[in-house]
């Protein structure tokens, strides 16, 4: 796999005869290894290790509707009165992230309301809240640390 902008975190893998497979912590289950998955793990190891978020407020691929349309966001972190905090949309490597990506996590903003959106390709990170006074988006230069509020 691709080395990755995050400290290096320890997994568990197992092989398949169709593939690699790592366990996710949060979903409690073994998901096949792919890029996007790499990025997806490491987000969430860096999120639980270094920015203390406890495990039992994260959803993974959690679903969601707007507008008629199921959507599915690739992490959400919820506040500890499981109102949503944060929003991640994890793209591979290889992926730039682009307007597009901005506008796909945006409309996962419009149907959860939390307080920030991440976006990350493993590579780059950007981090963006919501200003509640100018109503506008704004990037920011990291995500808080958890504090149980």
């Amino acid at each position: 796999m691709i080395n990755l902008n995050f400290p290096k975190y320890n997994f568990t893998f197992k092989e398949e005869s169709n593939g690699i497979y790592i366990l996710d912590e949060i979903r409690k289950k073994y998901v096949k290894y792919t890029p996007e998955e790499q990025v997806r793990q490491n987000f969430i190891k860096f999120l639980i290790e270094d920015k203390k978020y406890p495990k039992a407020l994260f959803s993974v691929e959690h679903k969601i509707e707007i507008n008629k349309n199921i959507l599915r966001c690739d992490i959400l972190i919820f506040n500890k009165y499981f109102t949503p905090k944060i929003v991640v949309e994890c793209k591979s490597p290889k992926v730039k992230i682009t307007e597009k990506t901005f506008n796909q996590a945006v409309e996962y903003y419009y149907g959860l309301q939390p307080q920030f959106i991440i976006l990350t390709n493993g590579i780059t990170h950007f981090y963006i809240k919501k200003d509640e006074i100018s109503n506008n988006f704004k990037f920011i230069s990291e995500i808080p640390n958890y504090v149980n509020e």
